[in-house]
């Protein structure tokens, strides 16, 4: 059980010590509770911090089922099994990926108030969330962020389940986690704090994380 974000994200930083201080490492969270962990860890490593911004696509009438997710770039991950067994039609899949694109740009303009991503070419990227359940989300950003000419890409997340961890763990070159529980229901109940972080604090850790770099 952690206290909350900031103390996993302690955690997580103590396991790639190997990294600190290192000139070719960016730290990558994805809003809004990754960013949190995220900001932990770059401050930690003495490395930049920025945003990788994937959504998940809501299943019709329940949004909180993820039956897809699409990332930054457009890339896009479905699952199939769901969507066949819900008889998902195409035109819904394509009006949801729009609508989520459009909530992406939106909160890319926000949280990078006008600057430009950090550059990733030739970098070791360190992918971060708050936890993984069916990981959708952050198999789309995986996905993503292969197609970039990037060295290495490290995932670090603090808890999810065994089965979703090692899909993960085949996608990237490095996996840190520091819990897999058997049983698992939600993020939240892994946390003792797990409380909605808002768009300003996203774009507060970004701030103060630039200006202190």
């Amino acid at each position: 059980m952690f206290e909350n974000r900031r103390q996993a994200g302690q955690l997580l930083a103590q396991r790639l010590q190997d990294l600190k201080d290192a000139p070719d490492v960016v730290v990558l969270g994805i809003p809004r509770g990754g960013v949190v962990v995220a900001a932990e860890i770059a401050h930690m490593l003495n490395a930049p911090l920025d945003v990788y911004i994937t959504r998940k696509l809501g299943a019709p009438g329940n949004p909180e089922l993820a039956i897809g997710a699409v990332a930054e770039d457009g890339t896009v991950v479905l699952d199939e099994e769901s969507i066949a067994f819900l008889r998902v039609p195409d035109t819904y899949l394509d009006e949801e990926r729009r609508r989520q694109q459009e909530e992406i740009r939106r909160r890319a303009d926000r949280y990078r108030r006008g600057r430009p991503p950090v550059p990733l070419e030739g970098k070791r990227v360190i992918l971060v969330d708050d936890g993984v359940a069916t990981g959708h989300t952050v198999e789309v950003a995986i996905r993503a962020l292969r197609q970039q000419p990037i060295k290495e890409l490290i995932l670090a997340v603090p808890v999810g389940p065994p089965t979703t961890i090692a899909r993960l763990r085949a996608l990237v070159d490095r996996l840190e986690v520091l819990s897999e529980p058997e049983v698992f229901w939600a993020v939240g109940m892994f946390y003792r704090d797990f409380r909605q972080v808002s768009d300003e604090e996203v774009e507060a850790l970004l701030a103060a994380h630039r200006t202190n770099s």
